[in-house]
């Protein structure tokens, strides 16, 4: 047993394609997908260009979509599979200059309740994994990509600080790489499945915050950001 790396470009279909074959032709089946792609495209949303903003679409949600679509005639055949989506609380949280990326990540949970309603009658399950803030370059790409975004005398770059400054506040709250694939693992391997999985019981509450007393959530952010 172990592990076999391949290069995949999920906005690329023959890249998908074969990775699909090679790993069905090699095992002969396919228990369990993990869509995990995606990155932070951050910027005011008046500035970001569209074509930055597709872009962030196409890896974030449709990539995940190219592969899952190959994956499943293979689970259907099966009669089992176990469909693993990485979306963020970023689904249900938010903050300036994210709006791209939430959308995608909110959309992405949308795909996913939809998938596992269509799909569970064959034996497959489609669930989601909401993270928090890990301890990765993700903050520091898309804070980078944001500051790209941001045209001449932007009248946001005040805005760019303050909330650059709120993910620094919020540093201790991160997950690590192992806490994350312990989550992963739970998600990929439970008998009776939940809909969403979170690392800690802050991201759980977060998100509750956010959907059921969306004032007290706004109140908490402006407070954070100062």
């Amino acid at each position: 047993m172990g592990i076999h790396t391949q290069k995949l470009d999920v906005t690329d279909k023959l890249s998908v394609r074969g990775l699909v074959d090679h790993v069905v032709k090699q095992q002969g089946r396919i228990d369990v997908l993990i869509n995990n792609a995606g990155y932070g495209e951050f910027g005011p949303i008046e500035e970001v260009p569209v074509e930055n903003a597709k872009r962030q679409f196409d890896v974030n949600l449709f990539g995940a979509d190219r592969i899952t679509q190959l994956v499943l005639p293979v689970m259907r055949r099966q009669n089992s599979g176990r469909i693993v989506n990485i979306s963020s609380v970023g689904a249900n949280i938010y903050s300036a200059l994210g709006g791209w990326y939430y959308t995608t990540k909110a959309s992405l949970n949308m795909w996913s309740d939809v998938l596992d309603q269509e799909v569970k009658p064959f034996g497959i399950r489609s669930v989601i994994v909401q993270p928090g803030l890990t301890k990765s370059e993700w903050s520091k790409i898309a804070f980078e990509n944001a500051r790209k975004n941001l045209l001449e005398d932007s009248p946001y770059e005040n805005l760019l600080d303050k909330t650059e400054g709120l993910f620094d506040k919020i540093k201790g709250t991160q997950a690590t790489a192992e806490d994350l694939a312990k989550v992963f693992y739970q998600a990929a391997t439970d008998i009776h499945p939940k809909r969403r999985y979170y690392h800690s019981i802050i991201d759980h509450g977060m998100v509750l915050t956010a959907t059921t007393m969306p004032r007290v959530y706004r109140f908490a952010l402006n407070k954070l950001m100062g």
